[in-house]
């Protein structure tokens, strides 16, 4: 079983591009809300905040008034970002990459949505807290028998919506082996100066 990614350009109608703008902003949000915190916990006592710790705060910032829109997209996506929080720090503490920067609004911004928050029916997407099928140009065929596992919205910096159908294929691709073979007589082959 091998993992594979295919990106389609995709074009939402202007609710789903509502939807989809708040679902970013909200996952840019926490990511940096959570972010903060660990840095601030770090520099303050030097106590590293772990995903479970920042997961209890996402659910304590729900409950704040000023917050409560974050109820209004799917939890998924904002669980997620503070799993590639948890990711980008273990990455940094093993000397892999740098620090984790905080995100921009103006570098566009992704979004992923794991089983939980998609449904995938007769070929089509319809991601959580969306009525409609996400209308995706498919250029090409995903694997037969191939169902996606993870969906990853994104949104460049020119505004243009792309996403990424995460699948595990299950054929096997591997070339069968060659029982012939194939001999070559160059006792008489001459070679031919050109300059």
């Amino acid at each position: 079983m091998v993992e594979k990614g295919y990106k389609f350009r995709f074009y939402p109608t202007p609710e789903q591009e509502n939807l989809l703008r708040r679902t970013l902003g909200c996952v840019r949000l926490i990511y940096n809300k959570a972010l903060a915190a660990r840095t601030q916990a770090w520099h303050e006592n030097k106590e590293r905040v772990s995903y479970k710790q920042t997961s209890a705060m996402l659910t304590s910032w729900k409950k704040q008034e000023d917050l409560d829109f974050l109820t209004e997209v799917s939890s998924v996506p904002l669980q997620q970002s503070l799993r590639h929080l948890q990711t980008a720090f273990t990455n940094f503490f093993s000397g892999r990459t740098k620090y984790p920067n905080f995100k921009k609004k103006r570098n566009g911004g992704s979004a992923e949505f794991t089983k939980a928050a998609f449904k995938w029916k007769d070929g089509q997407i319809y991601l959580a807290k969306c009525a409609e099928q996400l209308p995706v140009r498919w250029s090409r065929q995903l694997p037969a028998g191939c169902v996606p596992s993870t969906i990853t919205v994104k949104l460049d910096p020119s505004g243009r919506w792309s996403i990424s159908v995460r699948v595990n294929d299950t054929r096997d691709l591997r070339l069968k082996p060659v029982t012939k073979q194939v001999g070559i007589d160059a006792r008489n082959y001459q070679f031919t100066n050109y300059q």
